[in-house]
């Protein structure tokens, strides 16, 4: 069974969210084994300069690290990355399980990602050139990992 890591600084707080966040986790427990790490996103004041925000990602990603398992592909969730369909998702998935690396994906905190993050991943990987709020991403993030595997059995879940 293919191992996931989902890292995403912060809880969700809206419980609209955490309940469709683990609806998608206990359809995922079928595919995979997930696992979803929240650090703490870093403080900010009201309205921080670049230089602080950049610093505050910086951190974060000194903290995220840490947590990316040896040998595993990670995919960054950020706007200048490349767009895949659902389907090439899938198989991009089927080619990772294939091989038996893990994976792990990484959203950003309200700033999103630092380079540092960005320059680690395998594949920078971006969904819209609209901006989604970071909590709500984490949702569609997961009901793509769930769209992927029923697209790679053949389901009709993804028409």
């Amino acid at each position: 069974m293919m191992k996931i890591t989902l890292i995403a600084p912060g809880k969700l707080k809206e419980s609209y969210l955490r309940e469709a966040a683990k609806e998608y986790e206990k359809r995922l427990s079928r595919y995979c084994d997930l696992a979803v790490i929240e650090p703490e996103p870093q403080f900010l004041p009201e309205n921080p300069a670049d230089a602080q925000i950049s610093a505050a990602l910086d951190r974060e990603a000194e903290v995220i690290l840490k947590k990316i398992p040896q040998g595993a592909y990670v995919i960054a969730f950020c706007v200048e990355g490349k767009r895949l369909t659902s389907e090439q998702f899938s198989e991009r998935l089927q080619d990772l399980s294939d091989l038996g690396r893990p994976l792990v994906l990484l959203i950003g905190s309200s700033y999103g990602l630092s380079p540092i993050l960005k320059q680690r991943a395998d594949l920078r990987l971006s969904v819209s050139d609209m901006t989604f709020p970071h909590r709500l991403f984490r949702v569609m993030a997961l009901e793509q990992l769930y769209r992927a595997f029923r697209i790679a059995e053949g389901s009709a879940y993804h028409k």
